[in-house]
């Protein structure tokens, strides 16, 4: 993934939501995952990331609003139900890394200005897990950040800024609270 910023954070990058090409994929998107919702059909998946699924698990119902490489998965990745991904800058799962319920990852950032939202330009940020990493149920994981390997992510957490490798970090804001 991209570079990270002086305090560890992806690179951010500029987008325009409704842009014609977005709009389409986030339409693919939808009506992809609710088939995959109704059905528990993995296909529909496979459909969505262009990739076999077989190495990784992802229990119904999931939400997703892109797919192809803008979300790339490891090997025996498994996403617990109910998570929302949010990958519009792209989002990594290294390889063995647990997803608990409910988690939710987002790569948008809309300006706080009203008068900048209007103009329809938002910018985003990839966010990347490590290998081996553990993230508890309920947690949400905002743009920019680097999870590195092995580390837990406490259930409930909300994390605004990367998590050093081997780590344990629970919280809102998420901080580590020690090494493994």
């Amino acid at each position: 993934m991209k570079n990270t910023d002086e305090k560890g954070l992806l690179h951010e990058e500029e987008y325009d939501a409704f842009n014609p090409e977005l709009i389409a994929q986030r339409k693919k998107a939808a009506e992809l995952t609710m088939k995959f919702n109704t059905s528990g059909d993995k296909a529909f998946l496979e459909e969505l990331f262009d990739r076999k699924m077989d190495d990784v698990v992802i229990t119904a119902p999931f939400h997703c609003n892109y797919g192809g490489e803008k979300l790339k998965f490891g090997k025996k990745v498994y996403i617990n139900f109910n998570c929302t991904f949010q990958p519009c800058a792209g989002i990594e799962i290294g390889d063995h890394t647990f997803i608990g319920p409910n988690v939710q990852l987002y790569t948008a950032i809309h300006p706080v200005d009203p008068e900048e939202r209007i103009k329809d330009i938002a910018t985003c940020r990839g966010i990347k897990i490590g290998a081996g990493a553990w993230i508890g149920g309920g947690a949400i994981i905002l743009p920019g950040v680097v999870i590195g390997d092995g580390v837990t992510i406490g259930a409930g957490s909300v994390v605004t800024k990367s998590i050093p490798a081997r780590s344990v970090a629970v919280g809102n804001p998420c901080r580590v609270i020690r090494s493994i």
